[in-house]
């Protein structure tokens, strides 16, 4: 066994990890700070229906009659000026996703290209301090496979919300939260306490 690849591993792996546990804290705070705005969407969305269900030359706006469309212009920017903001959010998701996502495609290559190194006991060994390879190689996966599937899904709901279907719009924010996975989260957590000590050690 390589001595020199499993230190050189361990190192990469250390590196993954950080920008695994800063990139979640980054990502939490994009998610929270999307919320408002589903909220500011969703407000636009109901005054827009109201407006649809007022018929103007019955009330004291007669005499204006570009008023409605005035109205409905300013409801519009309003709103595409919000899905600005979210799609300026996606765009630091997706950003944050790629990093996460580089940095696991690194250390993967990095194991493969020295696997004829690295006997079996070698990557499945663990201690009460430091996981097994396999077991951080695995963890890491599952990671990148949640904020890929997370940053699809609000997308793809960004892009059905951009359609300006009041019906969607409407319920922005709980179409929104509905796309959170709490358990997902919670495993990334635990997995970040279980390498906690491992990404403090010194590699000898």
């Amino acid at each position: 066994m390589s001595q020199h690849a499993m230190l050189t591993i361990h190192q990469v792996l250390r590196k993954s990890f950080r920008n695994l546990e800063s990139n979640q804290k980054i990502w939490r705070s994009v998610l929270e700070d999307c919320v408002p705005l589903m909220a500011s969407l969703e407000n636009l969305a109901e005054q827009s229906r109201a407006l649809s269900n007022v018929h103007i030359p019955n009330t004291p706006l007669r005499d204006f009659p570009e008023v409605e469309e005035l109205l409905r212009f300013k409801l519009s920017q309003a709103m595409d000026t919000v899905l600005c903001m979210l799609n300026e959010n996606m765009a630091s998701l997706q950003s944050l996703r790629d990093s996460l996502t580089n940095q696991v495609s690194t250390v993967i290559q990095l194991y493969e290209q020295n696997t004829e190194s690295l006997d079996l006991a070698a990557v499945t060994e663990r201690s009460g301090v430091i996981p097994s390879v396999v077991d951080m190689l695995e963890w890491l996966q599952d990671a990148d496979r949640h904020y890929r599937q997370q940053l699809m899904r609000r997308k793809t709901l960004l892009r059905a919300l951009s359609s300006g279907d009041l019906n969607l719009l409407v319920s922005s924010t709980k179409r929104w939260k509905d796309l959170d996975s709490p358990s997902a989260e919670d495993q990334i957590t635990d997995t970040l306490c279980r390498v906690s000590f491992f990404m403090e050690s010194e590699t000898r």
